[in-house]
């Protein structure tokens, strides 16, 4: 069942929630932004951290991410007319490469020593990765401390691999319209030479495209654009 949104007044006195939507973001574009809105209603958030990935161990083999530093850029001007959007850098930051756990460990302690133990988190999370948190690194420790939120798909509820629905875990479905936009199929039109204001409002946010433009990324790219 989709969850119900949460008003403020049932949300009134209890622990600060707070979400945490992660990904390379390579580029971000007007379907992440639609997730994290319907987030923000469905579950009541106060917050929701837009974690770019530094060094998404799973990506590693696949493909050249656009810079760090870009995608960071791109996240910022795409957030930055909700105030409770909050760019999270502790990835980009940490050496290594980026596994959840350790960045819900991080920003957990964090949280504590600021005197929000009592904090509850929700992880965004796409269906696909919903069906593959299972191959995840130290995933059982992480389904102890969040709660999972994963974005509906076609009205469809989301399936759990059989590893995973064997342990028990906290979870939320996001009601979300359909949205035609992904990464690859952005990086695929700027490769071909579409410009990127070109794609706005479909596919991209105007401050994006205008980066985008001004900077040229995704025009070349030396490996397969999956």
């Amino acid at each position: 069942m989709a969850a119900d949104p949460v008003s403020s007044a049932e949300v009134a006195g209890i622990s600060r929630r707070i979400g945490l939507f992660g990904g390379s973001f390579d580029p971000v574009h007007v379907g992440h932004r639609r997730l994290a809105e319907c987030a923000l209603a469905q579950l009541g958030l106060d917050e929701l951290r837009w974690v770019v990935a530094g060094q998404p161990w799973q990506k590693e083999m696949e493909r050249v991410l656009a810079p760090a530093s870009d995608r960071a850029a791109m996240v910022a001007l795409a957030i930055a007319d909700e105030p409770r959007f909050r760019l999270e850098r502790c990835e980009l930051d940490r050496q290594g490469p980026s596994y959840t756990i350790d960045t819900i460990d991080q920003l957990q302690a964090a949280a504590c020593d600021e005197g929000q133990a009592d904090a509850r988190w929700f992880l965004l999370l796409g269906q696909d990765q919903y069906a593959n948190l299972a191959t995840w690194h130290r995933w059982q420790d992480l389904l102890q401390r969040v709660e999972l939120a994963v974005a509906a798909r076609d009205g469809q509820p989301p399936r759990a691999s059989a590893a995973l629905a064997a342990v028990p875990h906290r979870l939320s479905v996001l009601a979300m319209p359909p949205v035609a936009v992904s990464s690859t199929a952005l990086r695929s039109a700027l490769h071909a030479g579409t410009p990127a204001h070109d794609l706005v409002p479909e596919m991209l946010a105007a401050p994006v495209a205008q980066y985008l433009d001004r900077r040229g990324l995704y025009h070349s790219i030396p490996v397969r654009l999956g």
